[in-house]
């Protein structure tokens, strides 16, 4: 799956940096999946993309859960990728873990206890917790990085109207009806739903992402208009399907989950009976990251079947190009080195659900707001972008 040649010819590629060709044979999209801090990683990606390439344009651009805020800041951008990287760069390297959620012992403390008397009191005259953490501060972060008016994120419009972006998606999951739903600013959405799932045409607003970003249980959901939405992961059973539905011809995925080789996948990871931390990262692994490999190869059997179909007998469907990046290294394993950097009292909290009891904490890895962590990540981006160089160029370019 990380080999991108079954949908791309790796022959003849030219050194990176040399120009792009004046035009593309069709829409060039940008998916990105979530994870929470993970979401660290797309960046060291997009930043060697706008080093070697900058004059290239996402015309589509797609995002779910941490991919979301990094698509909105892409498409709300009003100036050029290298610029656009720079401030998203920047905003990561700033966050904090206080500056996501509140982490004050007071905070904390009080909705651990509320969560209890919930539970003691069979949710009867305890006062309702809308999640494990108060996510106001990243509300306020997102609200200075993307400045939007009254809610919404009108630099998305303005690169809509002057021919710089065809259109973005941000994906969604309604507590309240159960759907998958994918909130769409750009042209005019036809025949685009089906079982559970959904999109919306609608102008792009911090609460579609702050929604998206929301991971269930810890961070509470988001209400718009008359329903609640959380992450977008938890029913998005096609992370590409955004992108195929709005015209791309060509898909460049960033996912954060690591494919463990052969001979890691039967490493044990907690010995004894797993804690909740082990659970839960199975759980998040197998609902929010694993998707998107199994989507990429339903995409990739289809590019087969439809390249022994003459063009004017596919029934309008069409070969799409696609290259997926992927971590080199496990996420999970990475984050178990900087948890003792964590602030205490959310340090605490966390070793209660056993992190310090599994080699690979990968639920611990999605909250590991941590400068150092997040640093480590970007770089990580980077440097498997500049491993796969040759790929990328022959995907940019075919």
């Amino acid at each position: 799956m990380n080999d991108p040649r079954e949908t791309s010819d790796l022959s003849g590629s030219a050194p990176p940096g040399t120009p792009l060709p004046p035009h593309d044979s069709g829409e060039l999209a940008l998916v990105m999946t979530g994870g929470g801090a993970r979401g660290a990683y797309q960046v060291g990606l997009l930043r060697f993309i706008a080093r070697h390439y900058p004059s290239l344009r996402f015309r589509i651009i797609s995002g779910v859960s941490a991919g979301a805020v990094n698509a909105a800041h892409l498409a709300q951008h009003q100036g050029d990728l290298c610029e656009a990287v720079d401030e998203l760069t920047l905003f990561w390297q700033d966050l904090l873990p206080e500056t996501v959620f509140r982490i004050d012992p007071s905070s904390l403390l009080w909705n651990v206890a509320r969560s209890g008397a919930q539970l003691m009191t069979g949710g009867r005259g305890a006062p309702r917790i809308q999640g494990m953490v108060d996510t106001q501060p990243l509300r306020e972060m997102l609200t200075r990085c993307l400045s939007p008016v009254n809610g919404e994120l009108t630099g998305i419009e303005s690169n809509i109207a002057n021919g710089r972006l065809s259109a973005v998606a941000i994906s969604t999951t309604s507590y309240t009806t159960g759907q998958s739903v994918t909130w769409v600013q750009g042209p005019p959405i036809k025949s685009w739903e089906g079982s559970n799932r959904r999109a919306v045409n609608t102008k792009i607003g911090i609460d579609h992402v702050m929604a998206s970003a929301s991971l269930p249980i810890f961070f509470p959901a988001i209400r718009i208009d008359e329903a609640w939405y959380g992450d977008g992961g938890i029913r998005l059973s096609a992370p590409l399907s955004p992108a195929l539905h709005l015209g791309a011809h060509k898909i460049l995925a960033v996912s954060t989950r690591y494919q463990p080789m052969h001979n890691e996948e039967d490493i044990v990871e907690v010995e004894g009976y797993p804690p909740p931390a082990q659970v839960l990262g199975v759980l998040y692994n197998a609902v929010f990251l694993d998707v998107i490999d199994q989507d990429a190869l339903r995409l990739q059997r289809m590019n087969r079947v439809l390249r022994k179909i003459p063009p004017e007998d596919r029934d309008g469907m069409r070969v799409v190009e696609f290259f997926i990046q992927r971590p080199s290294r496990d996420l999970g394993r990475l984050a178990r080195y900087y948890e003792p950097r964590l602030p205490g009292t959310f340090r605490f909290l966390t070793r209660g659900w056993g992190t310090r009891q599994t080699s690979s904490p990968d639920i611990l890895s999605m909250v590991m707001f941590q400068p150092d962590y997040i640093r480590r990540l970007i770089e990580l981006g980077e440097m498997d972008a500049e491993v796969r160089a040759a790929e990328i160029d022959a995907f940019i370019r075919s």
